[in-house]
């Protein structure tokens, strides 16, 4: 197989301009609908994944509050808990410290078949390692080619990669930290760094926009989502990942083996014109 070429995606985000807009949806009913029908493709996909043991890498970032969890689990509520596992990335342990930032993220990709999703990822580095000076300016700045490198390495091995960023304005996530302040099964979720990263909005802003500039290719772009709407950004995210992970892929279902076949035959006495009825 030829090593998939490193292109830049010249199509540039921008944060500011992203519409957020009015609710997409007249009614819950009506988002439900396309919630449900979505997440009965995106069974379909996995079940497809798993018997052609493919491989997906699922990439969520954005601001703390923008909905990546509840987007996680809108997208995996259908799902076979055998098939997928999240990963909650949080800063390094100390053994990781002492290796390549990339390191723990190899321990961590999808055996074949199964889908990982990463809440917060890699893309640490040339975020919050660059903002908080956990990265030296040499470092956090020769990462984007490490990590193109890295997902290419992932591409040119059969991974399917779909990275997402999720966007609120300063005005909604302050409302979400209050909602979340005054709710005792949510205070958990809100902490002081969260509150401390508020005052580096603008550095966030550009580090974010350096970051798409320089790490969204076209063979593996990124998907900058409006969430302001917490529906909008649940449905789109499953829109996106269904599309970008049914892409050359045939996710009709496998045809039973002959095997199965000829026991189900010998043993239960049924033949394969009754399952096919069935």
């Amino acid at each position: 197989m030829s090593r998939t070429e490193i292109k830049p995606d010249k199509s540039k985000i921008r944060l500011r301009k992203l519409d957020q807009g009015t609710e997409r949806f007249a009614d819950k009913s009506a988002y439900e609908k396309r919630l449900k029908a979505l997440q009965e493709e995106m069974l379909h996909i996995q079940q497809t994944y798993w018997h052609e043991k493919r491989r997906a890498v699922l990439v969520f970032e954005g601001w703390d509050a923008a909905g990546k969890g509840g987007a996680i689990r809108r997208i995996t509520e259908q799902l076979d808990p055998r098939g997928f596992h999240v990963w909650p990335i949080s800063a390094p342990t100390a053994a990781e410290q002492g290796k390549h930032y990339l390191w723990r993220f190899w321990q961590r990709l999808p055996e074949p078949g199964t889908f990982a999703i990463f809440d917060r990822s890699w893309y640490g580095r040339v975020l919050v390692e660059r903002i908080e000076g956990f990265a030296k300016p040499k470092e956090w700045k020769r990462s984007y080619d490490e990590i193109n490198e890295f997902e290419r390495l992932l591409i040119d091995d059969g991974a399917r990669i779909v990275k997402l960023f999720f966007h609120i304005t300063e005005e909604e996530q302050l409302s979400r930290f209050r909602e979340r302040l005054t709710n005792p099964y949510k205070r958990w979720k809100l902490t002081e760094e969260d509150l401390r990263n508020r005052a580096r909005w603008d550095n966030y802003v550009g580090a974010a926009e350096d970051m798409f500039d320089k790490t969204s290719t076209l063979a593996v772009p990124w998907h900058a989502i409006a969430a302001n709407s917490k529906w909008h950004a649940r449905v789109a995210s499953l829109e996106i990942i269904t599309q970008a992970l049914r892409r050359d892929v045939n996710i009709a279902p496998p045809p039973v083996d002959p095997a199965v076949i000829d026991a189900a035959a010998e043993m239960l006495g049924v033949h394969f014109s009754g399952l096919k009825e069935a």
